[in-house]
Parts: C-alpha cells; sequence; structure tokens
C-alpha cells in the first residue's frame, strides 16, 4: 500500500523591516527631543520632525510613496492632533482637525488636475494615439542617425503637450524607439542604440521644464503656489518662460550625445520602412483616435488662452473634457477601461505631499526654518540672481538623493517658498517659485532620479556610467543656461 505523498511547505520567510525605517524613526525621535525653541510652536516642531522622517524615508525607498503618505497622514493626525494650536496653546489641535489638516491637500485643484492627467494619459495608451502620434512623427523625419535622434526629441515634445504623464510617454516611445535601433541592425549595446535611448530619458526631463502638464511636480508646484502665495502661474505663461530654455537644452542634447557616443552609422537602413510598417499595421485612424484627438487640441486651445480669451482655469477646462472623452456613445473609454492603467498611488503621494507643505505653513513650521536659513546663510543681503543660483543648485544636489521628482518638491519646496517670503526686497516670489520648479526636473546624472530613467535603463542599451557621462554636462550646461535666462529672458518676463 502507497502512501501519499505529502509534501512540506516552508513557512514564508517574513521580510526584515527596512534600515530606511528605523533610520526615519529615529531621526524623528531625534528632531522630537531637541529643545524647542521659544518662537517655534510645538506643533512647528513636530511638523518638522514629520518632514525629517519623509525626507529619509523617501531618500531610502525604505517603503513604497504610497505606504509613506499613509504612514506620514498617521503621524500628523497623533503628533499635531497631540499638539497645542499655534493660535491658542491653551486649546489641542485633536486628531479630528490634525488628520483634517493632513487630508487638506486632497481639496486641492492641482490634485485634481493631476487625476484629470492621468485619465488623459490612459486614454491616449487605450486607444494608441499616442504610439500613432510617435509613429507619424518619426516618419515625416526621416532616417540618418542624426534625424532619428531629432525625431526622438520631437516626439517627446509633441507628446509632452497631450500625455500629461513622464512615464507613460517614455513607456510609448521606448518600443518605437527600439523598433527603429532594430532597423540599424547594430548590436543593443552600440553607440546608436544607447544614444536615443538616453535621448528619449533625458529629453522628457528637459520638456517636464517646458510644460506645466508635463509632469507631476509642476502641477505640485502650481499646488503650493496656490496654498502659499494666493496665485498661480498659467499653462501659457509657464509655456512662455520654459519653452525657450527647453528647445535651446534639445539642441544641446542632440549634439552632446553625437559627440560624446559618436554613431557606428550614418544612417538606418530601411529604418523608414520598418516605422511605416509598424503605421500599416495600426491601420486607419480610429474614431476614438479622431475624437480623442480633437478633444486633447481643444484642451491645449483652452489652457494656452487661460486669461486672454476666458477666464476657465486649467482644472475645469480639463475635467470637462474628462466629461467629453467619458460620454456614452461620443466618449473613447469607460470607468473599466481606465482604471486599472490610472496609477493611483501618484494621487495618493501628491494630496498627502500638498497637505505636509500646507501644514508646514499652518504650524509656522515652514516660516521658522525658513527664517534661520535665511538668518545662517546670508541670502537677505544677496542679489536675486544670487539667490536664485544658490537656491537652484542646491535642488539639483539634493535631487541625487531622491528617486521621485514629487517627493522632493512635497518635502523641499514648501521650505524654499518659506524662504522667499522671508526674504527682504521687491521682487517677484511668483515667478521665482516657477524658476525653482523648474530645477525640480533636472532628474539628469542618475537613472534612479526620474521613472522615465529607469524606464528607458531597462531596454538594457546603455549603463548607468553612460547615462551619468552625458548627464553631468547636461546638468551642468542647463544649470549655466538657467542662470543666463534668469539674467535675461526671465527678468525682461518679470518673473525674478
Amino acid at each position: 500500500m502507497s502512501t501519499p505523498d505529502v509534501s512540506v511547505q516552508s513557512p514564508p520567510q517574513k521580510k526584515a523591516i527596512p534600515i530606511g525605517l528605523f533610520a526615519g524613526v529615529i531621526v524623528m525621535i531625534a528632531v522630537l527631543l531637541i529643545p524647542m525653541p521659544d518662537d517655534l510652536p510645538v506643533a512647528g516642531h513636530r511638523m518638522l520632525a514629520i518632514l525629517a522622517f519623509a525626507v529619509v524615508v523617501w531618500i531610502t525607498e525604505a517603503v513604497s510613496y504610497e505606504a509613506s503618505a499613509i504612514i506620514i497622514t498617521s503621524l500628523m493626525a497623533f503628533l499635531v492632533g497631540t499638539a497645542p494650536t499655534v493660535q491658542d496653546p491653551s486649546v489641542e489641535y485633536g486628531t479630528s482637525r490634525a488628520i483634517s489638516m493632513a487630508l487638506a491637500g486632497f481639496s486641492n485643484s492641482a490634485l485634481a488636475l493631476v487625476a484629470g492627467a492621468l485619465f488623459i494619459a490612459a486614454a491616449m495608451t487605450l486607444t494608441g494615439l499616442d504610439r500613432r502620434i510617435a509613429l507619424v512623427t518619426l516618419s515625416k523625419i526621416g532616417t540618418s542617425t542624426r534625424r532619428v535622434m531629432i525625431g526622438a526629441v520631437a516626439v517627446t515634445i509633441l507628446l509632452s503637450l497631450v500625455v500629461p504623464s513622464a512615464t507613460a510617454r517614455s513607456a510609448c516611445v521606448v518600443p518605437i524607439m527600439m523598433g527603429v535601433i532594430a532597423a540599424f541592425g547594430v548590436d543593443k549595446r552600440s553607440n546608436i542604440a544607447a544614444g536615443v535611448m538616453i535621448i528619449v530619458a533625458q529629453a522628457t526631463s528637459i520638456w517636464n521644464v517646458g510644460i506645466q502638464t508635463a509632469a507631476a511636480q509642476n502641477l505640485l508646484t502650481v499646488g503650493f503656489m496656490d496654498k502659499m502665495l494666493g496665485e498661480r502661474i498659467t499653462w501659457a505663461e509657464w509655456l512662455v518662460a520654459g519653452a525657450p530654455w527647453a528647445i535651446i537644452m534639445s539642441v544641446v542634447l542632440v549634439v552632446l550625445v553625437l559627440k560624446m557616443m559618436p554613431p557606428e552609422a550614418d544612417a538606418i537602413a530601411g529604418g523608414k520602412e520598418a516605422v511605416e510598417a509598424q503605421l500599416r499595421e495600426m491601420g486607419p485612424m480610429t474614431s476614438a483616435q479622431k475624437r480623442l484627438l480633437a478633444v486633447s487640441i481643444g484642451l491645449l486651445l483652452f489652457w494656452a488662452t487661460e486669461g486672454k480669451l476666458h477666464r476657465f482655469d486649467t482644472t475645469s477646462v480639463t475635467y470637462v473634457g474628462l466629461v467629453v472623452l467619458m460620454l456614452p456613445r461620443f466618449g473613447v473609454m469607460t470607468w473599466k477601461d481606465v482604471q486599472s492603467r490610472i496609477p493611483w498611488g501618484t494621487v495618493i503621494v501628491f494630496g498627502v505631499g500638498i497637505s505636509l507643505g500646507t501644514a508646514l505653513l499652518t504650524t509656522q513650521a515652514g516660516q521658522w526654518l525658513g527664517n534661520h536659513v535665511v538668518a545662517a546663510t546670508g541670502l537677505d543681503t544677496l542679489s536675486t540672481l544670487w539667490i536664485f543660483a544658490i537656491l537652484a543648485a542646491f535642488l539639483i544636489l539634493i535631487h541625487l538623493g531622491f528617486a521621485s521628482a514629487t517627493a522632493l518638491t512635497s518635502a523641499m519646496l514648501p521650505i524654499l517658498i518659506a524662504v522667499l517670503q522671508t526674504l527682504p526686497g521687491d521682487f517677484n516670489r511668483l515667478g521665482m517659485t516657477m524658476l525653482l520648479g523648474f530645477t525640480v526636473s533636472f532628474g539628469f546624472i542618475l537613472p534612479i532620479n526620474a521613472p522615465q530613467n529607469m524606464v528607458c535603463l531597462g531596454t538594457d542599451t546603455f549603463t548607468a556610467k553612460q547615462f551619468a557621462k552625458v548627464g553631468i554636462v547636461v546638468t551642468v550646461i542647463g544649470y549655466v543656461l538657467l542662470l543666463a535666462f534668469a539674467a535675461t529672458y526671465w527678468r525682461w518676463l518679470g518673473w525674478l
């Protein structure tokens, strides 16, 4: 008689608590134990401790950004909830009021715009319009090595206008460009392949600067403008300020890649045919793509003419576009179509990021930190250009430790806005905030510094060393160009 085969399953191994999470807790406790200055409210002191925890957890990526957002919300509920109010130290905030403070970011119009932008990006992917735009652009550019690289930039610019997600844009362009690279008949680790993919990643970051709706961190910057400065930059004003810088840097990027990574061939044999074959495979433009294109062009026109031809803000106009896209019969998508394509975690992190910045201001932690930064650095004795140069350099350097520009914006921009409000002198604080928002997109050096970098790195066409080699030069030239624009063009526009 045979005995049944009983397999013994080993118990699942327990994962160790990440060191970064331990470090975050220790740093938070250390800040809480520091003797509290007389001019800093208890709630502000605790918010600085929460900010320190957030920075450590975000830099170390100890837990996912979504999980960290929930942890930060809980910490604000209990640490601020048990602290005396700024207005009346004899009364505590209470957890109910504190949790409302922690969730205040979810009622911000910038968060609604991010959610709307993610829906549009999902509609682009669902209908394939983003891929069609990319292929048509490449088919018109040409097949020489130089033209293919210029085409990669051109595709990035066009998609930046209609796909408000850097990750979605790169995810669309990468497989198309891999098909073009295959037409060269070169090795995947050739200079041609590496150069094209590095251009896709770096150009995406460059045009995050040029177009307000191209990246979540830009919309977060606009949200902080609303909350902390009481006004904001329109889509067209951002484009007029940022696009010239992005155009020049796009040319610089192509020239640098061609010089630093000389291509093995001057032209693609059959490259144009490969692109046209993919277009033929897609077939004629579908009615859903035509409707989505019409809505996208309509949104661009309304965004660009805000404050000139009409008074409707960007968020409200975007939501009208979403209504049209989800209408029965005329629309191109249903809720079920897009719900799995929306990175809801981005929405959560965005909302908590705005709440964190707003709470720093409400508890006077931001103002206190801003005053001490100004006093310690002597920024109040410097010219406006030098102030911008120092703060921009600070953001670029600290970005090396962040894998998310949204997290960097959440942690640092409220403090820098508080610094700007503390500084004496007659300069445009709204404009300076926008220009500092530009530098948040400087994720050019490390692949880990931006999701689009990681998408391109996943093609295995280049190494982190090659990426950094190009990225360091792009960063230096980009920073010098920022200062040149700040001294001339942006000053003429009145943003400094």
